[in-house]
């Protein structure tokens, strides 16, 4: 990358799950793993969860490709996508954007109480769709962490969102140690490219409680891939109905699993925390 007087960028986020987003349309620079590392990190870069590139699409108002602060590709994000989406209403004066992704097109359109919604698209249930590296029931996975007598987690679920992930039914989320666990998950064997690691806690049909260990990227205060996976997974366990807010520990997003095509739609806000310019510092360190 090698812009004279800076990259600009906005940091956005959705409950507390943040981006720095770029916007490379009209420029031939992209986001190399190296300069994602450096723009990600809390200390010495800007810091985010994930670094959202904005390029041009052939297909729809515009492509978004997330990069991980370990400078991986993640195919989806449903909380990243609602900020493009954002941008992309007020650039064009529309209530409506399609937007590319590595997952697919993504459809947004504006909601009420200035939230916005996401067409996620199907969430996939079959073993090669997620993926997993063998043929096994995903409604109830042959994974668990702890001693066989008594696991601390164990018989999760498995829905692809675009991405895979890993759901396990608990008590209470706040006594898991996510932090410590989610990484030896993440990489499990199971997942050839890798999960997202959610725990739920079901405290009725139309409420739920998450924490997601985000592949790539770590603890988030929101995953709206993972808030999808789990309103899924709850269902398909006969624990909640098709539609329910999901409580994450930065704020709530309602989830829909329609009937009709299998297409999961989420809502929830978005907001502009503040703009700059990546100085020419930082991009010639990440080179």
């Amino acid at each position: 990358m090698n812009v004279k007087d800076g990259q600009p960028f906005l940091k956005m986020h959705g409950l507390g799950n943040d981006f720095v987003v770029l916007d490379l349309r009209g420029t031939s620079l992209r986001v190399a793993q190296s300069l994602a590392r450096a723009v990600a990190d809390r200390r010495t870069g800007v810091g985010c969860d994930q670094v959202i590139s904005v390029e041009p699409s052939d297909r729809a108002d515009a492509f978004m490709r997330i990069h991980n602060p370990d400078g991986s590709e993640a195919e989806a994000c449903g909380n990243g996508t609602r900020c493009v989406a954002s941008l992309l209403f007020a650039e064009n004066g529309t209530d409506r954007a399609v937007i590319e992704t590595r997952a697919g097109l993504l459809r947004a359109t504006a909601a009420a109480d200035d939230l916005i919604t996401v067409d996620m698209g199907p969430a996939y249930l079959d073993w090669r769709e997620i993926p997993l590296a063998e043929e096994v029931d995903t409604l109830h996975l042959p994974l668990s962490v702890g001693p066989a007598s008594a696991p601390v987690l164990s018989d999760p679920c498995a829905v692809g969102m675009g991405n895979p992930h890993a759901v396990f039914f608990v008590e209470d989320v706040e006594a898991i140690d996510l932090a410590t666990i989610g990484p030896m998950l993440e990489s499990h064997p199971l997942f050839p490219e890798r999960a997202n690691i959610g725990i739920v806690q079901v405290r009725s049909h139309d409420d739920i409680r998450l924490r997601v260990w985000e592949r790539g990227a770590g603890l988030t205060q929101a995953c709206g891939s993972g808030a999808c996976a789990a309103l899924v997974a709850c269902h398909r366990r006969d624990l909640a109905g098709r539609r329910a807010q999901v409580e994450l520990n930065g704020g709530r997003l309602v989830v829909e699993w329609r009937a009709d095509d299998g297409h999961v739609l989420m809502s929830g806000p978005v907001a502009t925390s503040f703009s700059g310019l990546l100085d020419t510092t930082l991009m010639r360190v990440a080179a």
